[in-house]
């Protein structure tokens, strides 16, 4: 009866752990967070008027740096070629700027930055610490607009048309297929509990 019992506990443990494992990320998901390079763009304030001036810097920064990160196949690569370019898209930035008749400074770094979880309209990526295009008008103290630069998931604000899918960007970039869906699946709730794991690993040793 003993040996009976037993039996029955190990099935059953062995049963919920083959439930649960489908649940956590799977080996190198923390790669999410060293692969991708985010665009965030600050609004001198919350008037409309910046609100506005903000998303037209925005488009512009998008059509400078589509052609520089359009073939390239790593976070380094994105970064460096990115880096190339700074002074380029701040002139850009204030060429906007002062079009609009405004006499605001901007600046436009490279740099980490920590980010809360943020929802885009076709993916999610978990809070944490992601290298960053930044890109600060006047007081840079409005609402801010952030997307994914690098795998190029937002240049659509720039273009109307994409030569790649997503899932493809993502894979050349070095996630995997799996990694990808973490981003893009957490609608579900299998994805949103691996979602939340993810975000409390990278909490505690990243």
């Amino acid at each position: 009866m003993a040996s009976t019992k037993k039996l029955l506990i190990c099935t059953f443990l062995i049963l919920a752990l083959a439930l649960v494992a489908g649940l956590f990320p799977v080996h190198g998901e923390a790669a999410i967070y060293d692969t991708v390079v985010r665009l965030h763009v600050l609004a001198n304030s919350d008037s409309e008027e910046d609100q506005a001036l903000k998303l037209m810097v925005r488009d512009r920064i998008l059509e400078v740096v589509a052609p520089a990160v359009e073939n390239c196949s790593s976070q380094t690569e994105a970064i460096a070629a990115i880096g190339g370019i700074i002074d380029e898209l701040e002139a850009a930035a204030i060429e906007v700027v002062r079009a609009e008749g405004y006499e605001y400074d901007v600046t436009v770094t490279i740099s980490e930055e920590y980010y809360p979880t943020k929802t885009y309209e076709s993916c999610a990526f978990p809070r944490g610490e992601y290298v960053s295009l930044r890109v600060c008008i006047g007081e840079a103290e409005g609402q801010n607009w952030w997307c994914c630069l690098f795998p190029t998931l937002c240049l659509s604000a720039a273009s109307d048309e994409s030569s790649r899918s997503n899932e493809e960007a993502f894979v050349d970039a070095g996630l995997t297929s799996e990694q990808y869906k973490i981003v893009t699946e957490t609608g579900s709730a299998k994805y949103k509990i691996r979602f939340k794991i993810l975000e409390t690993i990278k909490g505690l040793f990243g």
